[in-house]
């Protein structure tokens, strides 16, 4: 049986139980788990109907069921779909594919905003004031940004400071960062509804890794409670960071 099983057949398998594993994560963090190993099960009935015992009726059912139900799923699940061929495509051993199409202006861009938003956080943390800031990377964010007010200015301390002011006209929401340029501000993210996010931290924190879990957008969160200041990127949290550690994050970002 196996003696035709050569290194490309081995390759085959590794290939689809990593993809299958991708999924996996995917269906997981998307609380669409049951519906996946649903999927799995019928996937081998059909497998073992059709191929390996050669059951004609039930196997002509099953058939057409997978042919139809395939364009089905991925209409059912296009979120998981698109989030899976955008991970992909961020995927950093990947980067260098994506880099011929989105090249910067300079190596250097956003750099000259890293200072500015450090000192902001480090000020609104120390005051408490609560603020939500996304940089753009790799993803365009100008669906989100087109659900704020327009800025188009310079990153600047003082200017994110009196954004996020206690009562200011444009305090809720986050602003977003593209290069060294706020677009826009009092914008709506997506909330996150991840069941491993601690139940202490609040909307900001969730609508951070909302953009996170869907972008390659990297999220800052100041508390307006505890003035702690969170990092979401990869669908990950750092937290309770201070101002050199988070200077550390946004210099080693591309």
């Amino acid at each position: 049986m196996f003696s035709n099983f050569s290194i490309i057949d081995i390759v085959d398998v590794l290939l689809v139980a990593a993809i299958l594993y991708y999924f996996y994560r995917l269906m997981k963090e998307s609380g669409s788990l049951n519906v996946f190993i649903g999927i799995l099960v019928f996937f081998f009935t059909w497998v073992i109907v059709s191929l390996l015992l050669d059951m004609r009726l039930l196997g002509s059912i099953m058939d057409q069921l997978m042919s139809v139900g395939t364009i089905a799923l991925i209409v059912i699940f296009h979120e998981e779909v698109r989030n899976f061929f955008k991970r992909l495509g961020s995927n950093r051993r990947l980067r260098f594919i994506s880099s011929y199409f989105s090249r910067k202006d300079s190596e250097d861009d956003g750099n000259e905003a890293v200072v500015p938003i450090v000192l902001a956080c480090a000020s609104m943390a120390q005051q408490k004031v609560g603020a939500l800031i996304v940089i753009e990377k790799n993803d365009p964010l100008g669906e989100i940004a087109s659900t704020g007010e327009v800025i188009n200015a310079n990153v600047g301390q003082r200017l994110i400071e009196a954004i996020f002011f206690k009562n200011a006209p444009l305090h809720d929401g986050a602003i977003i960062v593209r290069g060294n340029r706020i677009v826009a501000a009092q914008c709506i993210l997506p909330v996150s509804h991840d069941l491993s996010i601690p139940k202490k931290l609040g909307l900001r924190h969730r609508s951070a890794m909302g953009i996170a879990e869907k972008t390659d957008a990297l999220a800052i969160v100041v508390s307006e409670e505890t003035g702690a200041i969170s990092v979401a990127k990869d669908g990950k949290f750092m937290l309770n960071l201070d101002a050199h550690k988070l200077e550390e994050i946004l210099s080693a970002q591309d």
